[in-house]
This record gives C-alpha cells, sequence and structure tokens, in this order.
C-alpha cells in the first residue's frame, strides 16, 4: 500500500477530511491523492497557488511575511497548510512550497523545500528539505515528503486520542 493509500484509508476510517496547498509541485500531490481509488472519502481538494499573491490573497499567509522573506519559507508552508484547511473547509490541510529549479528563487537556491501539515487542533509541523536532482526530482521528491510529513502526524494524532481515552496512562 503506498502512502497516500494509507493516508487516505486512515483519514476516511476516522471521518476526517485533508486539502493541500501547493506551489512547486503544481498539482502533482493533489494528483497522487486522487490517485488512490475512494479518495473522495476523504480528500477535499486543493489549491495550486503557484503565484505569491495567490499565496496571500487566497491561502491568507501574511503579506509581510511574503515581502520580508519570500515564498520559500518554513513559516510560509505552515500558513499555506492552515489557510488550505480553512478555504476548503478539511480538517488536515498540507503544503509545500520551494524552489525546483532551474534558477534559484528569492535568494534561495535549487532543492530548497518546504513541506507543512497543519492538523484539526491547530497544530502545525514543518519540515525543510535540501533536495538534489534535477525539476522532476526535486517535485517528485517533494510529494513523497509532505506525505511522509502527514503520515507521521496522522500516527502521532492517533497516540495522542488514544493516550487521552486510556485517561493519559
Amino acid at each position: 500500500m503506498t502512502v497516500a493509500a494509507r493516508i487516505i484509508a486512515v483519514l476516511a476510517e476516522r471521518g476526517q477530511t485533508l486539502a493541500a496547498a501547493e506551489s512547486l509541485t503544481g498539482g502533482l500531490v493533489a494528483a497522487e491523492l486522487t490517485g488512490v481509488p475512494g479518495a473522495s472519502a476523504a480528500f477535499r481538494g486543493s489549491v495550486t497557488a503557484y503565484a505569491t499573491e495567490l499565496k496571500r490573497d487566497v491561502l491568507g499567509v501574511d503579506g509581510t511575511l511574503l515581502a520580508e522573506r519570500g515564498a520559500v519559507d518554513a513559516e510560509v508552508a505552515v500558513q499555506m497548510a492552515a489557510g488550505v484547511r480553512t478555504v476548503l473547509g478539511a480538517g488536515w490541510g498540507i503544503a509545500t512550497t520551494g524552489v525546483a529549479g532551474p534558477e534559484p528563487q528569492d535568494g534561495k537556491p535549487v532543492g530548497t523545500v518546504f513541506v507543512a501539515v497543519a492538523g484539526p487542533d491547530g497544530s502545525g509541523k514543518v519540515a525543510a528539505l535540501r533536495l538534489n536532482g534535477g525539476r522532476a526530482e526535486i517535485r517528485r521528491e517533494s510529494v513523497r515528503s509532505v506525505l511522509e510529513l502527514l503520515s507521521g502526524e496522522l500516527h502521532e494524532n492517533a497516540r495522542a486520542q488514544d493516550t487521552e481515552q486510556n485517561g493519559g496512562n
């Protein structure tokens, strides 16, 4: 079973939903998730916010943050994930932002990527990546990385719920 299939199965079993905000991956995360039969049980949709102003205007990323740090930034990724949760009415949000190449962007070298997860309790997690390879490889690895990050958070979330239900023991 693929990571995407495991994510869809876990979310569907819990009655939870997911939305994706993508920049450098340009819809590849959504394609990976919707490639899973039955994905509609959990996947709400995605926003491909390739242009910086869409990150601000559609996803609600802070304009000052974008102006000061650029779109390739850990906090931008976190705000994208939180924003897509709100915009698409999902319990979980994931986001990708980075530089796939061939040229650096906002002073960041090719292969600089940030992936983020925003959970239903308002928590967020971000991973900073430094990827090698060509444009296609960087984009593919970004998809794999954001799905692995979400998978880990779903696992942690389940453990936390189990602990609460068992009286914290």
